[in-house]
């Protein structure tokens, strides 16, 4: 059994019993709860401290646990109805709206309800991530002399050159801030290089937390149409014209949510149009590391190929490992690299010291390149479970381009399409899905829906979920 459900099972069991023991009454040791439920003693300190935390439980070191006594001060109702007009009062005339839209984000942040079958989770399951490596990296990053101290501002020297070696083409340490992820990383971009009321250029569609960023930075999301090569130079400088803008977001490599990847003859077009328009390019390189075994070479970084500071880089390594483990990196040339590391150390001060030293462990290890190509190989496995199991099953689906990289398939619904509709049938049915109006920035050409083959446990899951799938699209279309 998984250890996090071990934990909650023996919580839940250690709670029915809690009446046994008079308030303030120790339970039984550690040793006999071992023993008893013939679990690990981590699982049992885990559930204890669960307990702890819900008041339900007291610890005292050498002693054991007690039965919490109850408080006896009785919580006063309060009247939070001020509140209403002192968040929005005059909200009208502010640039940065005081109220952020997260539904996008939450979709694939939150955990789907027991039973139901993950298809709209941004990470990999826990069967995927190097989980035995990472806590071998931990416990090692935890020794290092000065792992528990205050880190270089701009992160360490031998993470940032790790980052810089990754992103090539002759960008040195020297240009790298190690960043709290992919996210933290974006917002500090965007925040560096528009003003509050100014419009930024997006992919359409593309991915919904980085609109939310925008749109909390106060920023208006301007769409660029995508096709399976990616972004369209000529509909790229027809909106820069339009607008003004000085800022492009992009994901060259395995877009989210289409798989694209931007044709070899578009980069340079793309980073001449932004140089001409005096604008900066924001590369969101956020799964470079998820590629799939048939994928052939890669082309670099948009940075690798700028020597003009026009390309603002920003990669990760959550995605390829787990999504605590955010360690991430911002690249630039330039004044703006210091407007960067500004912003940053005003928001986060830095990334802690020991995730970044144990993520140093992690890279340097043997067993990361192990989990890469382990990796590379189940998500290609996946990826032809559900491509074959649609075609098959779900034809009136659309599936317009299969990338060779990344966690997920882009799918165009048939014209008409309810899209909350065909989801609460879907999550009816035991299966959750990410809908595809969050993606767009402005009124959507189509329905579609996001399916990710990375968040469920396997082939087996892949086939189930297309099943019920199928019966909530006999139900909606």
């Amino acid at each position: 059994m998984h250890e996090r459900s071990s934990v909650g099972e023996l919580a839940e069991r250690l709670r029915q019993e809690m009446d046994r023991y008079p308030l303030g009454g120790k339970l039984p040791s550690s040793r006999s709860l071992v023993e008893r439920f013939r679990v690990s003693p981590v699982t049992v300190s885990r559930a204890l401290a669960q307990l702890s935390a819900e008041g339900l439980v007291v610890t005292r070191p050498g002693a054991g646990a007690f039965r919490a006594r109850p408080r006896t001060t009785a919580a006063r109702d309060g009247d939070t109805s001020w509140q209403e007009v002192a968040l929005s009062a005059d909200g009208a005339a502010d640039l940065v709206p005081r109220t952020v839209d997260a539904s996008g984000v939450t979709v694939c942040l939150a955990a789907p309800p027991p039973g139901v079958l993950e298809f709209n989770g941004g990470y990999l399951h826990p069967s995927l991530q190097p989980e035995r490596a990472m806590a071998a990296a931990l416990a090692r990053a935890g020794r290092r002399p000065g792992a528990w101290g205050r880190p270089p501002l701009e992160g360490l020297p031998e993470l940032r050159e790790w980052f810089a070696r990754g992103i090539g083409g002759g960008v040195t340490a020297a240009e790298v801030l190690v960043a709290a992820g992919g996210q933290t990383a974006l917002a500090t971009a965007l925040r560096a290089l528009a003003p509050p009321g100014a419009p930024v250029l997006v992919e359409s569609p593309t991915y919904p937390g980085m609109l939310a960023l925008a749109r909390a930075a106060g920023l208006r999301p301007v769409p660029v149409p995508v096709d399976p090569d990616g972004v369209r130079p000529r509909l790229l400088a027809d909106a820069f014209r339009a607008s003004g803008a000085r800022v492009f977001v992009c994901q060259p490599l395995f877009q989210n949510p289409t798989g694209a990847v931007l044709a070899p003859d578009r980069r340079a077009e793309v980073l001449r149009i932004a140089r001409e328009a005096g604008a900066f390019v924001v590369e969101d390189d956020f799964v470079r590391r998820l590629v799939h075994t048939d994928a052939g070479p890669l082309p670099r970084p948009l940075a690798a190929d700028d020597v003009d500071g026009v390309v603002v880089h920003v990669g990760s390594l959550t995605k390829a490992t787990s999504p605590s483990l955010r360690v991430g990196a911002l690249a630039a040339r330039g004044p703006v690299l210091e407007r960067l590391r500004a912003i940053q150390v005003v928001d986060t001060f830095f990334v802690p010291r020991p995730l970044q030293e144990a993520a140093l462990e992690l890279v340097g290890s043997p067993a990361w390149p192990r989990h890469l190509r382990a990796l590379s190989a189940e998500l290609t496995a996946r990826r032809t479970a559900m491509t074959t199991g649609l075609r098959q099953r779900l034809p009136e689906l659309a599936l317009p381009h299969v990338p060779s990289g990344g966690y997920h398939l882009w799918l165009r619904l048939p014209d008409g399409t309810d899209e909350a509709a065909l989801t609460a049938a879907a999550l009816r049915a035991g299966v959750a899905l990410t809908p595809g109006r969050p993606y767009f920035s402005a009124e959507p050409p189509a329905p579609h829906v996001r399916l990710s083959f990375a968040a469920v446990s396997g082939t087996a899951d892949i086939s189930e979920g297309l099943r019920r799938l199928r019966t909530a699209c006999d139900e909606i279309l």
